[in-house]
């Protein structure tokens, strides 16, 4: 999961570096998170068809060498053209992750123990924005932007590998039925999610608006230190770094907490939080400090609400159908953060980044507000005690 979005968090704590050094504007600094988040959304709904039938090993041990190539082409661009064909092909390990880890967890984990380890491996997103934000932001102050990003590469590689030896067998590959049955197996998350309260296209549009949110802060938190708070580019990298130990905390604390009776009201109360972060940062712009408080408080609820959106998933889903509705509610997830930095990039490029929060705590506040009315509906139908 660190891997999977590591190239992206790698560009915004190398942001500073990339405006100065390779031409890149702050408009595209939003538009290469566009390309990669936009590709991961269509490809999503794909991806969790092959987890499901090539299986979570396989899966996992390719999207680690994709990852792996994406970083070295990210090292290698010469200018933004390449940047943006090395952050699309990063597109497909994004496609691939939640799916595979999460059948991967059906598949090793005993029902009681699920929330907690899910909690566990969303945190490794937040791994590796820590990753980005201190080590390889500091490394490239002593390698080059370039050299941190081939170290990035490198270990990745050494991550395929080691999935390879350590994780078990998948099964032979299923045979792909008629193109009937195929048909009516893609329908059938939809299907059933009607059923269950409308669990997924609810958990996909309050993705949606998360996601728009938490990719402008992953995307400009650093420059924002760098233009507007007149940090350093390694103290600005330390806020994505912040953000990301906080992450950690966040969705692990929180889908330990996330039982099935109490998971369906996690979604309103994470956003309402997200919403207060997203203000603390437009108030930094005159008090610089609440910067690193709003960095703490973007982990603790906005990051994490992605981490109990998939709880939800392992505990509604029929079996057999994880891999599929993980991949439909994260391709509106992905969906959210290939539209919300462009919007971001308009006003940064500007100077009105006060503007860009209050962007952001809106963004926030309608997840909250999708989040709350299928909350309310799921209780009035009992959705989820029929689950």
């Amino acid at each position: 999961m660190a891997f999977s979005m590591m190239q992206l968090f790698l560009i915004g704590a190398l942001g500073p570096r990339l405006v100065d050094r390779l031409g890149v504007s702050e408009t595209l600094l939003g538009l290469t998170t566009t390309v990669g988040f936009g590709t991961a959304s269509v490809l999503s709904p794909l991806g969790g068809r092959i987890v499901d039938r090539f299986g979570p090993r396989r899966a996992l041990v390719g999207l680690l060498a994709l990852c792996a190539l994406a970083l070295g082409l990210i090292g290698a661009a010469p200018g933004p053209a390449l940047l943006l064909v090395a952050v699309a092909l990063g597109g497909l390990p994004q496609a691939l992750a939640n799916p595979a880890t999460n059948k991967a967890i059906l598949a090793a984990v005993a029902a009681p123990r699920r929330g907690a380890v899910t909690g566990a491996k969303q945190s490794g997103v937040q791994l590796g924005a820590f990753a980005a934000g201190l080590p390889l932001a500091s490394a490239a102050g002593l390698l080059g932007w370039r050299g941190a990003v081939w170290v990035a590469a490198g270990t990745a590689l050494l991550a395929a590998a080691w999935a390879w030896q350590a994780l078990p067998a998948d099964a032979p590959p299923a045979v792909p039925p008629n193109a009937d049955a195929l048909t009516k197996d893609i329908r059938a998350p939809r299907t059933r999610a009607a059923r269950a309260g409308g669990l997924v296209p609810w958990l996909a549009a309050f993705s949606l608006f998360l996601g728009a949110g938490i990719a402008s802060v992953n995307t400009y938190l650093a420059l924002f230190g760098v233009q507007r708070l007149g940090m350093g580019p390694a103290v600005a990298g330390a806020l994505v770094a912040v953000l990301g130990v906080a992450g950690i905390a966040g969705r692990v604390g929180w889908s330990r907490a996330a039982t099935p009776g109490r998971a369906p009201w996690f979604p309103g109360l994470l956003a309402g939080g997200a919403v207060a972060a997203a203000l603390l940062l437009a108030l930094a712009v005159r008090v610089e400090p609440l910067v690193w408080v709003a960095a703490v408080a973007v982990g603790v609820f906005a990051v994490s609400g992605n981490a109990v959106s998939m709880v939800l998933v392992l505990q509604r889903s029929a079996p057999g159908r994880a891999g599929q509705d993980s991949a439909l509610v994260a391709a509106g997830f992905f969906a959210g953060f290939a539209v919300g930095p462009p919007l971001f990039g308009l006003l940064a490029e500007s100077g009105r980044y006060d503007q860009g929060w209050l962007l952001v705590a809106v963004e926030f506040g309608v997840a909250g507000a999708v989040a709350w009315v299928w909350a309310r509906r799921d209780r009035r139908t009992g959705a989820g005690a029929a689950a």
